[in-house]
């Protein structure tokens, strides 16, 4: 039996933080509000497009999984900020790689785009499909956020993760899924401006409003997960005391400790980064993931858990075994162009710009 295997993982963050300091001086709002409700601290805002952010972080993937771009059979960008819906994300980093074999195709279920991506290879390369793939999960938020609105202005952030998965004979990777929909709820997060339906020029590309309602999306996000991670363990026959570490979706500590307590996984086994990055949707996990290897959390042969929930309302959980290496087979010479500004400034260019340019009347 085949099966598709980890074998290279790789991060990029945009340097430029913004603090929650930062965003009190336009908000009413300050650190103690703001971590007390999700236990966000600091997030990043990126100073170049997505593709340059996917670009860094699937070099190093591949760096850390001794694969060639040229050898690469498939890349899927779990995505919902895309700088081009048409041609997709994915072909554009194809296309910097150099894979020049490679299908490409993007993922977009929100903040579960990276884990439905997942889904994707792991499914084409057991099915004989492909023998390999680049699964990425990336955001570029802040160019789209309504930086006016604390309600959201003071979560999401900007990042990209990448993964490389290899057929395997071995039994690793992806052990058991569980993929679904609370789509009668999907009114709770919406973001206007995204869409063909705004193709009337009624409101301009980008000039966003959300919608964000915090505590239905709470409930909704724990009862999905918790349900999710109970499926798949269930399916392997394993208890939560199976698990060795536990990497969910970062949208919001208070959520990650809920979800935890349901599903009796003990806080030592919980991996949290939020406090760093806020909620990056796709790039969550993702990030997470390579964090953890790189902290040693995650050891030869372990058994992880990684739970999501997103826009739709979608939700899922994943079952993972890791293989023997926990060390990247090689590194990438690969950066990010310097940024000199700060991540204030950034966002203060970008409320300028969305002031600058309100959205014509219809």
């Amino acid at each position: 039996m085949t099966y598709a295997a980890v074998t290279g993982w790789g991060k990029c963050l945009p340097p430029a933080v913004l603090t929650n300091a930062d965003l009190a001086t336009f908000l009413e709002t300050d650190d103690e509000w703001i971590v007390s409700r999700t236990g966000i601290r600091e997030r990043r805002i990126s100073h170049v497009r997505l593709e340059d952010l996917a670009f860094v972080a699937a070099s190093r993937a591949l760096a850390a999984a001794g694969l060639d771009p040229q050898a690469v059979e498939l890349i899927v960008f779990g995505t919902c900020s895309f700088d081009d819906q048409v041609p997709n994300q994915a072909s554009g980093l194809q296309l910097r790689l150099g894979a020049k074999r490679a299908a490409a195709m993007d993922v977009n279920t929100a903040c579960t785009s990276f884990l439905y991506a997942l889904s994707t290879a792991n499914a084409m390369i057991r099915s004989g499909v492909v023998r390999n793939a680049v699964v990425l999960g990336g955001e570029l938020i802040s160019s789209l956020m309504d930086w006016d609105n604390r309600g959201v202005a003071v979560l999401f952030g900007d990042g990209c993760a990448a993964v490389v998965l290899e057929a395997s004979p071995r039994e690793e990777g992806v052990l058991a899924e569980k993929l679904g929909c609370d789509a009668e709820a999907r009114s709770t997060l919406v973001i206007q401006g995204m869409g063909g339906r705004y193709a009337d020029f009624s409101r301009r590309y980008g000039a966003t409003d959300w919608t964000f309602e915090g505590p239905e999306i709470f409930k909704r996000a724990v009862l999905g997960m918790s349900g999710a991670c109970a499926e798949v363990l269930a399916a392997r026959g394993m208890s939560p005391q199976d698990v060795d570490l536990v990497i969910p979706h970062q949208a919001n500590l208070r959520i990650i400790e809920a979800v935890s307590k349901r599903c009796g996984l003990s806080q030592e086994r919980v991996f949290v980064n939020v406090h760093r990055y806020g909620n990056m949707s796709a790039a969550t996990v993702p990030v997470a993931l390579v964090e953890a290897l790189e902290e040693g959390r995650v050891q030869p042969h372990a058994t992880l858990l990684l739970p999501a929930f997103g826009a739709g309302l979608t939700w899922c959980a994943h079952l993972l075994r890791w293989g023997e290496r926990v060390v990247p087979r090689g590194t990438s010479s690969v950066q990010l162009p310097p940024c000199e500004l700060t991540g204030l400034q950034l966002v203060e260019a970008h409320r300028r710009r969305r002031n600058q340019s309100e959205p014509s009347v219809a």
